[in-house]
């Protein structure tokens, strides 16, 4: 008799517990954006030179010819190496007749890319920087990206943001809700967007100064948060 009451009390208080984690268990979820802008203070910028000759060693000749070019250029704004880096070496062979079934596919010559991305701190030489690279025989440009030095506390204003943003969110559906906003459960952030590159088409860059206005730069947080709805 003494082990059947144990076990009713022991019941009693699984179901007691139970009903009182019922209370608790509602929960709003809610997304936040946070969106930092900046004037950028540094540009990122893939240049180079492609050719296109009978043998392998020539065109290679011909790139890295116009790529000593470009960077003893580089030398003269006073680029320091370390913002200088080699992105991409290529070479490959140009086939003629590869799509006609009747002719044995033949290489009729070779092609080689060489593209050095490079870092321009003091952007009001940038234009200058474009115009002399063009000059000297640059036939590549790839994405322009204009950021900052020192990203992290710009970033750091956007995670602020974003939580401020979802708070809000959460308090405000709270209110419509008729419910009381409990504590944080959980928090993730969900993405960080830094500057995207832009491609900058030889066509933009064919105006002696290149002419290139930086604007603003964007960066952005996002998290999910989710509060508990606290028992009435």
């Amino acid at each position: 008799m003494q082990f059947l009451k144990g076990v009713l009390a022991m019941f009693s208080v699984v179901f007691l517990v139970t009903a009182a984690q019922a209370e608790t268990t509602g929960h709003i979820t809610v997304s936040g954006e946070g969106r930092v802008f900046a004037v950028p203070d540094m540009a990122v910028i893939t240049m180079g030179a492609s050719a296109e000759a009978k043998t392998a060693k020539a065109a290679m000749d011909e790139t890295s010819q116009i790529t000593s070019a470009i960077l003893t250029q580089l030398e003269t704004f006073e680029i320091a190496p370390r913002d200088v880096q080699t992105s991409d070496l290529s070479l490959h062979p140009v086939w003629e007749n590869r799509t006609q079934s009747n002719n044995q596919p033949r290489i009729r010559g070779y092609q080689a890319s060489n593209r050095v991305t490079v870092r321009i701190r003091d952007l009001s030489k940038l234009g200058t920087v474009l115009d002399a690279v063009l000059t000297d025989g640059a036939n590549q440009l790839g994405g322009l990206q204009f950021t900052l030095s020192d990203l992290d506390p710009l970033m750091n204003d956007a995670r602020k943001a974003a939580v401020a943003d979802a708070r809000a969110r959460a308090e405000l559906y709270a209110a419509a809700a008729g419910v009381t906003l409990g504590p944080l459960v959980s928090l993730n952030e969900t993405g960080i967007r830094a500057p995207r590159p832009e491609m900058l088409s030889m066509a933009r860059a064919s105006d002696a100064g290149v002419p290139v206005a930086e604007g603003e730069t964007e960066l952005r947080a996002g998290v999910t948060m989710v509060f508990q709805i606290a028992p009435e």
